[in-house]
């Protein structure tokens, strides 16, 4: 098993992500840290025969850096198992070994996502749903009545990929930059036939918005950008639209109430209908 994460000015939270995971020589091999910040140099004092850095040369978003990390294990061991784990994220004890029993019992699950809690113990992530008809993706806070059961997508602060289980090294959509990357990677590969599952039986604990609270209105701006990207992806183009429709007219009625956050709206709208243009999908 290897573990990869994606380091933005985290040092001291990867420190703890790898303060969580025991090391154990037969259950792992190494832990990949993709260096989205270059000029980071605190990074490289985690740097030892366990803990590989790659750099990018550039900040390329969680999807792409994600990406470099996959391929470069790909390369190595094309049968692995990947833990990829958000850097303000660690492990609950026993987790890595609970992840090599579920997987060893349950191999023909391809994307497996872990219980994700808050530090206050409340739930964070439960599973994943989503309703084409209306476009709405769905983030449970609660746990199912069962322990693992299959799931629409799993949140990428915690999902265990089955090298195994693919024909060439599953990779994410690289028109993401940040959020709903792995709802895209999750349904993408749903489709094409893979079994994706949450369970219970291993969990972790995330400090929700540690990283990206440092720019909120970036933050904002990407996940209204992505989430439409998503749509157009998996729904039809009167859901999208719609969907369209709504966010445009709320960011209007709140332009004299918060300038702010309606600027931002109507920015990230603008940066869609842009990408659109560019792809020849709309005319402009």
């Amino acid at each position: 098993m290897y573990f990869l994460t994606v380091n933005y000015y985290s040092t001291q939270l990867i420190q703890k992500l790898i303060n969580s995971i025991k090391l154990t020589p037969q259950l792992f091999q190494q832990i990949i840290i993709i260096n989205n910040s270059t000029d980071d140099n605190s990074i490289y004092q985690l740097q030892n025969h366990t803990t590989i850095i790659i750099n990018s040369e550039t900040n390329l978003g969680y999807g792409k850096a994600c990406n470099l990390g996959l391929n470069w294990i790909y390369v190595r061991n094309p049968q692995a198992i990947i833990w990829l784990i958000n850097p303000d994220a660690y492990l609950l004890p026993n987790a890595l070994e609970k992840a090599h029993h579920f997987l060893a019992e349950y191999p023909d699950f391809s994307i497996l996502g872990t219980t994700v809690y808050e530090p206050t113990g409340k739930v964070w992530f439960g599973g994943g749903n989503f309703i084409p008809e209306t476009g709405k993706i769905i983030a449970n806070e609660f746990l199912s009545n069962t322990e693992t059961s299959t799931t629409d997508w799993v949140t990428g602060c915690s999902m265990l990929i089955n090298f195994k289980n693919f024909k060439s090294c599953p990779e994410f959509d690289e028109d993401y930059f940040l959020y709903y990357e792995d709802f895209d990677f999750c349904r993408r590969y749903a489709k094409q036939g893979h079994k994706i599952a949450i369970t219970q039986k291993i969990s972790v604990v995330h400090q929700p918005s540690s990283i990206t609270n440092k720019n909120p209105e970036l933050k904002f701006e990407h996940s209204i950008y992505s989430y439409l990207l998503s749509l157009e992806k998996h729904t039809n183009k009167l859901v999208l639209i719609y969907r369209l429709i709504r966010i445009t007219i709320a960011a209007l009625i709140l332009l004299p109430i918060n300038y702010k956050i309606a600027y931002v709206k109507i920015k990230a709208i603008g940066k869609f209908i842009r990408h659109n243009c560019r792809l020849g999908r709309t005319k402009c």
